[in-house]
């Protein structure tokens, strides 16, 4: 016979952190969810609008303005042009050019990108 009292058992510690882990997991995919993976573009566009399936944007995307202001690749004006040449794109090259930007000046880029040996390109508008 056993007249000692009886005394209760703890939780183990190792169920004590389940809880944190689960907090932690949560934070995680929150933040993951919310990030953004691409940068933003290095000038302020606002691309057209067509009806078309959505496409992620590339890295080496030939960004113009409003103004007619050229980005590629970290470079702006023309610099922009010279790092286009010194690492032309595999494939087709994506342009994201403003909403505002006149198509006939679009038009005089072809040449100047052909010129480059770039005769493939791409045009990235948005979904309204």
């Amino acid at each position: 016979m056993n007249f000692a009292p009886h005394r209760k058992t703890r939780m183990p510690q190792d169920r004590a952190i389940v809880p944190m882990i689960n907090v932690v997991f949560l934070l995680l995919v929150f933040f993951l969810m919310t990030a953004s993976l691409t940068p933003p573009p290095p000038l302020p566009i606002a691309a057209p609008t067509a009806d078309m399936p959505r496409a992620d944007r590339e890295p080496r995307t030939l960004y113009i303005d409003a103004d007619g202001m050229r980005a590629y690749g970290g470079a702006m004006g023309d610099a922009a042009m010279a790092d286009l040449a010194a690492t032309p794109p595999k494939g087709s090259l994506p342009i994201l050019a403003d909403a505002a930007y006149p198509a006939a000046d679009l038009a005089r880029l072809l040449p100047e990108l052909a010129a480059l040996g770039i005769t493939d390109i791409r045009l990235i508008t948005v979904t309204p």
